[in-house]
């Protein structure tokens, strides 16, 4: 039955007297006492202490006591006389200490309280203790900084009992002009919620020792009056002013402090819900009723009118008994479902393990306040018992509460975005908090492309299971390509009467949702049934293996300094053929033996690529795990280009790359080889912690090469047939400098290529060659980069460059006279031989010099023409004799053949040299080129000698 007790009612305005007012004090002291008594009865014997001796370890400087700091250390609780179980309590922790008369000493100290959880409904094991310890206001800097050291002594002490203790040092004058020195609310929660705070605190506060709040003697439809009432208790003199501290009062919540208190709020629930979800679902309340009182007036108005019973005080009671009555009025079953569900899980009371209905006078009173609570909820017996054995939920039951969950966290969400739109002008919350909010929302629930879902946001304690079967849909002779997660499944035949657990279009996204939602662990019994594939028991434990090593779980939310950055990768872990054997077209062929070749990249006689698919795991610095899945077309340079534009975005810390392959099919080697290639990229690109550095990189796999480079922060590939369109590709022009790196296995049965382009430098113009009996190879790499490469026949070893170098040299010469500015290294050109010593080419510098005799041979001389949007045209010149387009139209070519050849004697056959083009600057009728490359240049020399030497055959 309720307990009552005859209301008291104070009329400041009819008079008062201090009878009454000490009547009033302690009715909330004897309300007080009670709590303090249930909050001591929660914790265990070695607990209690802790809270027995708190408020003596501040009235007194003992050394003997725990944290004790020194002599310096402010003390003394103004008021305070510790009891004999104190006494006690302090000498079976510390035998030598004993109470010291310190005389008329001003106290240091005004209040201790508890608040918060302790001694409510909603008390646990997991909950902690807040303590505020309330200094006297001209106490000096020193002594503040000595009681805060101290307050971190004894929360070290406590935490060696078990007991998660706070306490927040601070003066009552600081806190009613809105300026406290620490945060109080128990954690930092980013923005100020100074009215919420003091309602919660004036509903839950357990008085531990000191001054009395003064807030208890004011009527509750005083509030509105309150200072005034305040001056009147004191000016008046019905109490001493020594014994009461006041925090002020409580009126209607500003609508600023609701957005900073949400936003604390749900930034804790995404990762605890239950306690936040009501918590945010009473600022919803108060937001929306304004015209109804707060919490805390409500309390106070009960204890005035009489009502002394703590039940029904209970701070947790009486915010159901809002909510309810907020939701019923509003319709909102389905919340109110999650209210009550919030609350039943908050207290951690198994009902259906504390007593059977007929032993209530046994159960502990937090027991039968909630037996109560759902005996009005018409809940049924099997739904208590489904809660209370949340320890034994599968992953279904848990992904149908999480949406119900992250539903409510979505909408407390929008609100408090809407509110921060209509209010933010008011609020003391930033657009920082509300955007990391978002950011920590989006990481913990936003679905999207390849993320693995987190199902178990601190819903139930663990969802591992004994026996997990993987089975392929072929197995149950249906056609598809997808793969089927059951339990305690042995046999394809028992599908049929087990639920599947999940479904997946591949492997290994199925095995990291096990993983990252803790259904699979190490001692999870496997079964794989993979239909046509080759998917074993022991590759999944490799897989298993390589999770655990890559992402610990539980995966930790990420810090909020993490958040406050744009997200970036911070490792990959890379799966190569999950399920698949890479050789099994070769092993049909015979072809896996028949070369000494192992580049995995480019295996056998037949340069095959051993990585089909590949399996991309990314762990993000929000914490996210996504999972991208390649299996058709170029898997790997897919896989690689998406890495490295994830690494342009923010290239100073480099992603760690983790590579696994199953040890079949030399899945060692494949791993080993795709981890250097992701290491030799990486490392080109990003050297030193900038870039995506300007430069060509050359892969070569499957007979094909491929070529990367960035445009901006956006890799692209080229792929590339054969070793013809590679080097047309490397010869076409560049707007800058772009040095050609070939990959560690690209090339490798031509050298000497590799060699030059290692050799070449900027703003320089380079010829490389290299002599093979008649004919040699040579190769031009020019001022930006472009290589041009061509062989022919050697005539005479002592003219073969000096047709080419006397162009080169006319070009340079050309842009020395027209560009003043053009840099010193294009002066010259540069002559290497390429020579082999020890397997292993190299360059070495040949200078040339040119005598200018006359070479053997015809000079011709060319001038190119642009016409509208056609090709460029040329007007040749054979020593004297003029040819022009204009002249000879599309027979030039033929023209000039014809007059060389009449120039021959006997059928001489001798070259013809261009020793000098003119190109136009309209080159491209889209660009006006200022200055044209040379390999431009080089490009139509060799197309003009090709056509020309043409004609001359057909006269042989």
């Amino acid at each position: 039955m309720t307990a009552h007790a005859p209301p008291i009612a104070l009329d400041f305005e009819e008079g008062i007297d201090r009878k009454t007012l000490r009547r009033l004090r302690d009715r909330f002291l004897m309300v007080n006492h009670q709590r303090w008594e249930r909050a001591h009865s929660s914790l265990t014997y070695r607990q209690q202490a802790v809270l027995d001796v708190l408020p003596l370890v501040f009235h007194t400087n003992h050394p003997a006591l725990a944290g004790y700091l020194d002599t310096d250390c402010p003390y003394g609780l103004r008021h305070y006389q510790p009891g004999s179980a104190t006494i006690s309590a302090a000498r079976r922790l510390a035998r030598t200490f004993s109470m010291r008369d310190e005389g008329k000493r001003r106290a240091d100290l005004e209040a201790l309280f508890l608040m918060g959880s302790p001694g409510t409904l909603g008390d646990s094991v997991a909950s902690d203790l807040d303590v505020w310890l309330c200094h006297r206001d001209d106490l000096q800097e020193p002594g503040i900084l000595r009681l805060e050291r101290k307050a971190e002594k004894l929360t070290e002490w406590a935490s060696s009992f078990g007991i998660e203790l706070h306490v927040f040092v601070f003066a009552a004058a600081d806190w009613r002009n809105g300026r406290p020195r620490a945060e109080v609310s128990g954690e930092n929660c980013g923005s100020a919620q100074h009215y919420l705070l003091l309602d919660e605190f004036y509903r839950t506060g357990i008085h531990l020792g000191g001054c009395y709040p003064i807030w208890w003697l004011i009527p509750s439809e005083q509030e509105d009056r309150y200072q005034e009432c305040v001056n009147r208790l004191a000016d008046y003199r019905f109490i001493r002013g020594d014994e009461y501290i006041d925090f002020g009062a409580v009126p209607a919540i500003p609508a600023s402090e609701f957005l900073g208190a949400g936003v604390w709020q749900l930034y804790k629930g995404i990762d605890a819900p239950w306690k936040s979800i009501l918590k945010l679902l009473l600022i919803e309340c108060y937001a929306q009723t304004p015209e109804q009182p707060v919490l805390s007036r409500v309390f106070k108005r009960a204890v005035f009118s009489g009502i002394i019973d703590v039940d029904v005080l209970d701070p947790y009671v009486m915010l159901y008994q809002r909510l309810e009555q907020w939701l019923t009025e509003a319709g909102a079953e389905g919340r109110l479902d999650l209210v009550r569900r919030s609350l039943y899980i908050k207290t951690g009371l198994p009902l259906t393990r504390t007593g059977a209905s007929g032993e209530h006078s046994a159960e502990p009173w937090r027991a039968k306040l909630l037996r109560s609570l759902v005996a009005g909820w018409g809940w049924q017996h099997k739904h208590i018992e489904a809660l209370d054995n949340r320890q034994r939920w599968r992953a279904e039951e848990v992904s149908s509460l999480r949406r119900v969950v992250v539903s409510e966290l979505t909408h407390s969400y929008r609100l408090l975005s809407k509110m921060a739109r209509d209010h933010g002008e008011q609020s003391a919350i930033n657009a920082n908090d509300i955007n990391l909010l978002g950011r920590k929302l989006y990481a913990a629930f936003q679905r999207k492309a390849g993320k693995i879902e987190q199902i178990n946001p601190g819903l139930v304690p663990s969802l591992a299971e004994e026996n997990l079967a993987f089975h392929h849909q072929s197995e149950q002779g249906g056609a598809g390509t997808s793969w089927l997660l059951y339990r305690d499944l042995e046999g394809p035949s028992d599908a049929a009467w087990q639920p599947v657990i999940r479904r997946s279009g591949n492997l290994a996204e199925l095995v990291v949702w096990c993983y990252c939602n803790g259904l699979l662990t190490r001692s999870t019994r496997l079964n794989v049934r993979s239909g046509q594939g080759i998917a074993s028991i022991s590759e999944l434990r490799e897989m298993l293996d390589a999770l655990a090593g890559f992402v610990r779980f539980p995966v930790a939310p990420a810090e909020r300094e993490a958040l406050a950055r744009a997200v970036r990768p911070l490792r990959n872990l890379i799966l190569i053929n999950v399920g698949v054997d890479p050789q099994s077209h070769l092993t049909e062929r015979g072809l896996h033996k028949l070369s000494a070749r192992h580049d995995s990249l480019g295996f056998s006689g037949g340069r095959e690529n051993l990585v089909v698919t590949i399996d991309q795991i990314t762990l993000n610095s929000w914490h996210e795990v996504s999972l991208q899945h390649y299996a058709s077309g170029d898997t790997l340079i897919q896989c690689l280009k998406n890495v490295l534009a994830s690494v342009a975005l923010d290239p100073r810390v480099i992603p760690d790359i983790e590579v696994h392959s199953h040890n079949r099919g030399h899945g060692g080697a494949i791993a080993r080889r795709v981890r250097e290639l992701f290491a030799d990229v990486l490392r080109q690109f990003f050297a030193g912690g900038a870039g995506p550095h300007s430069l060509r990189y050359v892969i070569e796999m499957d007979r094909r090469y491929f070529l990367l480079e960035f445009s901006g922060t956006k890799p692209g590939f080229i792929a590339l047939e054969s070793r013809a369109a590679l080097m047309e590709c490397l010869a076409q022009p560049r707007d800058a400098y772009l040095p050609i790196v070939f990959d560690r296995y690209a090339l490798l049965d031509d050298r000497a290529v590799r060699a030059a382009c290692q050799a070449s430098e900027p703003n320089s113009v380079q010829v490389f060659y290299r002599v093979r009996g008649e004919r040699a190879q040579i190769w031009v790499i020019d001022e930006r980069g472009s290589l041009l490469e061509w062989s022919q026949p050697v005539t005479s070893r002592r003219y073969l460059l000096t047709p080419l170098r006397r162009f080169l040299e006319n070009l340079v010469e050309r842009r020395t006279l027209r560009y003043s500015e053009v840099p010193v290294a294009l002066a010259g050109v540069r002559c290497y031989e390429m020579v082999a010593s020890n397997g292993l080419w190299r360059p070495e510098y040949r200078p040339q010099t040119d005598t200018g005799a006359t070479l053997p041979g015809l000079e011709v001389q060319a001038v190119g023409i642009q016409e509208g949007d056609s090709r460029v045209r040329f007007d040749l010149y054979c020593g004297e004799r003029e040819f022009t387009v204009l002249q000879y139209g599309d027979q030039l070519i033929s023209a000039v053949a014809h007059y060389i050849h009449s120039l021959r004697q006997s059928g001489d056959r001798y070259p013809v040299y261009l020793t000098d083009v003119h190109l136009p600057h309209d080159l491209d009728p889209r660009v006006y080129q200022q200055d044209i490359q040379t390999s431009q240049y080089l490009y139509y020399r060799a197309f003009l000698e090709d056509a020309l030497n043409r004609e001359l055959e057909a006269f042989r």
